[in-house]
């Protein structure tokens, strides 16, 4: 396999394929990095070389008892790029991994990167307060927090099967494959990871970090986001990055990566080459 040995000693897996301008995934929770696969079998044979690695915590890396939040995450992704040398790099981010990104152009700058994309992505800020009153309350958050602890294993499920994919709508075509692909990602990240996880991608303010984007912006939500709502998510985070690109999918659920492949493999295609 392929890894790096963080500065705290975490062992970071990546998979690196094809050749090109390199582009990076960073993957949503509680996932890994296949779960960008379609997007990287595509702009693979599209003359890109594409990157994704599993967060620490996640999929085939560490499960550190330490380290699972934003700043870390971003650092981690950091010595990941600079281990490879990437330059000219796009880094794509799906909602947690959205953060991810958010805070990695906030803490280590854009001098490696030449364009982001936000996709079902988390930031500004998932948590409603008082400046946020469009966020999701922490009740929400507390229920998956203790479904986590009550059974894991079947939050999973229950999220594969209902929201992520908006399978719990009428008339959806729905997939067991991707169920169960999300559940089988799931249950290989650590306990702890994940659970911290969820404090991370909900309670993080990346609204300072969205605005130290310099660099051609892609945001891209689905208006069925049933994990995270558009409004607070989607379309606030245009109108903080300067001249963003804001691309809206009628009736999308907050999986499109597996949902609207086609549509979105094509798209990101169209944003790499503009």
């Amino acid at each position: 396999m392929s890894t790096i040995t963080t500065r705290d000693g975490t062992q970071i897996y990546y998979k690196d394929w094809g050749k090109g301008q390199p582009v990076v995934f960073s993957h949503g929770w509680p996932l890994n990095g296949d779960s960008w696969e379609s997007q990287m079998f595509f702009l693979a044979g599209h003359g890109y070389r594409v990157i994704a690695h599993d967060r620490r915590g996640h999929g085939r890396s560490s499960q550190p008892w330490d380290g699972n939040e934003m700043d870390t995450y971003a650092d981690d992704l950091a010595e990941l790029i600079e281990h490879l040398d990437l330059r000219n790099a796009a880094l794509f981010g799906f909602s947690t991994g959205g953060g991810e990104v958010a805070r990695y152009i906030g803490r280590h700058g854009t001098g490696r990167v030449a364009k982001a994309g936000l996709i079902s992505a988390v930031p500004p800020l998932m948590l409603k307060t008082d400046a946020n009153p469009g966020g999701l309350p922490i009740e929400v958050f507390d229920g998956i927090r203790a479904g986590s602890v009550a059974d894991r294993s079947q939050l999973y499920k229950d999220i594969a099967s209902g929201p992520f994919y908006g399978f719990n709508r009428d008339g959806a075509k729905v997939s067991q494959g991707m169920i169960d692909a999300f559940w089988m990602q799931g249950m290989m990240a650590g306990h702890k990871s994940a659970y911290d996880c969820i404090k991370a991608f909900s309670e993080t303010d990346f609204t300072e970090d969205l605005k130290k984007f310099d660099v051609p912006t892609l945001v891209l939500h689905g208006d069925d986001d049933q994990i995270v709502p558009i409004g607070a998510a989607g379309l606030a985070s245009a109108k903080l990055i300067k001249d963003a690109k804001l691309v809206v999918y009628p009736g999308a659920p907050h999986g499109l990566t597996d949902t609207h492949k086609d549509q979105l493999n094509a798209d990101l295609l169209s944003f790499l080459q503009r």
